[in-house]
């Protein structure tokens, strides 16, 4: 049998990591409260672009902001992986830093969403929690330098 000690401090890479549970939480019923206002129904992933230019503009703009909301949710889905793993295996080594990076990207997700729900030309406004982006390579940048660290014992 093989026993791993976990450093010191990796309760909070777990709750960073339980902090990103939450975030997904978040972007999915968010999704769902955009799709009853825009009136999408299920299976559809997404508002056509024709649908939003035959209807009405508020309407366009309830179908827009749907995907908007649809997007920033599957941004999330599509790095969640990297970085939740980035985050575990970096925490072996530098639990600190990778819970507070790891708090940091969930918390620039939710701005992510927010921001790209803003209603500002083209989604530009996800660019208020852009810093996620940051987070994650350093986060996969430390998960590296742990995982050449535990290589060399």
């Amino acid at each position: 049998m093989v026993s791993i000690e976990l450093p010191a401090g990796y309760g909070y890479v777990l709750l960073s990591s339980v902090s990103t549970f939450a975030v997904s939480i978040w972007l999915s019923m968010r999704v769902g409260a955009f799709r009853k206002r825009a009136s999408v129904p299920y299976p559809f992933e997404y508002a056509s672009a024709s649908e939003i230019a035959a209807a009405s503009p508020s309407a366009a703009r309830a179908k827009t902001l749907f995907n908007c909301a649809q997007r920033a949710h599957q941004n999330f889905n599509e790095n969640h992986p990297t970085a939740l793993g980035a985050l575990l295996i970096g925490g072996l080594r530098f639990p600190l830093l990778s819970a507070g990076l790891g708090a940091f990207w969930a918390v620039n997700r939710v701005a992510y969403a927010v921001g790209y729900t803003s209603g500002k030309e083209g989604g530009k406004g996800r660019y208020v929690g852009i810093g996620w982006l940051l987070a994650h390579y350093v986060l996969v940048g430390v998960a590296g330098k742990s995982a050449w660290d535990l290589a060399m014992l």
